[in-house]
């Protein structure tokens, strides 16, 4: 459905004939991170660039280069807690909208989502020219629609399908731009992380307990590198308190609950290797170009949301009986997709990974490189 309305391909470099762009991702911190390419694709077209996130994900927006404004709604077909769909939230959305004046709108999601729901109010509130992936028909919501399966391949990584919602509005990355998950660096690391010098990061919260290593395995970890000499810092959430407590005991640096996320990334940045699950922080991790062992439980498809990064091992059975099945709860016994990797294999992982050459980009996960669409 081609729209009349003019892009960021037509309007050469004169400013004043820019959009203003809203670029929407409704939902978690990770999801944000991903979507750093296409977003500076957009603010390399666009006079004006407003991201729009759910509670989850706003901080992330934070942290993105490209971003001039975030605001932050939680959808409810999104978020965990549900709102009831009256008039209020529909004046809310229309208000926000109204005070951002947007051209147009570029709503980014997963293979999993559809963007007719916020599109949809995003016609209400009037904007003029909306673009987004939808597999069902969006009659007259959409003015730009890409096909998943059809002119969006499935099996992309989610930086470039976001990449190419983005190119199918008319925006691309900047030649000199390598399409890479990137973040603002403009925090420091706590001084007691400072001071280890040489230091791993493990990271052993999830989002959900089927993409988690058990913490019994993490423990060890801890006390496998103490016994090499090797400082560890165990991160987490505020309310991954406990978990990174008992993890830490008495050998590791406990940070759970006790950074920003702009602190986050500099203590990943400053990191020989980072041990993470299937959550926000691995694509933190990515985007500051840390070494990642990755422990990636097979619920949701590694190709799709492996940390997108050129350092990266991929430790978990990507072919269990769960695999696919976006499982919260793990759904065999014994959740032998991660319980089966032993801490032998981080250690041989994190030594593969300090073996390579600097930053040698590895891409067996991937497809086409980064904004080759």
């Amino acid at each position: 459905m081609p729209s009349s309305t003019a892009t960021a391909t037509d309007t050469g470099a004169d400013p004043a004939r820019r959009p203003r762009v809203l670029v929407v991702r409704l939902d978690s911190f990770g999801d944000v991170l991903v979507t750093g390419p296409a977003v500076r694709a957009v603010a390399a077209g666009a006079a004006h660039v407003t991201m729009l996130c759910g509670p989850q994900g706003a901080p992330a927006a934070d942290l993105l280069p490209g971003v001039d404004r975030v605001r932050v709604w939680a959808a409810p077909w999104v978020t965990e807690t549900a709102r009831p769909i009256d008039d209020a939230l529909l004046g809310e959305f229309r208000a926000l909208v109204t005070e951002e004046q947007p051209d147009e709108a570029v709503v980014l999601t997963s293979f999993h989502q559809s963007p007719l729901p916020v599109a949809l109010l995003l016609r209400l509130a009037g904007v003029a020219r909306v673009t987004g992936a939808s597999v069902d028909h969006p009659g007259s919501l959409l003015d730009v629609r890409l096909r998943p399966g059809e002119d969006l391949p499935e099996d992309l990584p989610e930086p470039e399908r976001a990449l190419r919602i983005a190119a199918a509005a008319g925006f691309a990355l900047p030649p000199t731009d390598d399409g890479r998950l990137v973040v603002r660096h403009d925090a420091v690391a706590p001084p007691e992380v400072v001071a280890l010098g040489r230091y791993v990061v493990v990271h052993p919260g999830a989002s959900v307990p089927a993409r988690a290593w058990p913490e019994d395995h993490h423990r060890a970890l801890v006390a496998a590198y103490a016994e090499r000499g090797v400082p560890v810092v165990v991160t987490g959430s505020p309310g991954e308190r406990a978990l990174t407590a008992a993890v830490a005991g008495d050998t590791a640096l406990d940070l759970g609950g006790r950074t920003s996320p702009a602190e986050l990334a500099a203590v990943l940045a400053g990191a020989e290797v980072v041990v993470v699950g299937n959550t926000g922080p691995a694509h933190l991790a990515a985007a500051v170009g840390a070494r990642i062992v990755s422990l990636f439980s097979p619920v949701v498809p590694a190709v799709k949301w492996a940390p997108y990064a050129p350092d990266v091992e991929l430790l978990g059975d990507q072919q269990a009986p769960c695999r696919l099945s976006r499982a919260r709860e793990c759904p065999v016994a014994g959740h032998p997709c991660l319980s089966t990797v032993r801490v032998e294999d981080v250690l041989a992982a994190h030594e593969r990974l300090l073996g390579r050459a600097p930053r040698m980009n590895t891409r067996s996960l991937r497809g086409p490189a980064a904004g080759a669409a």
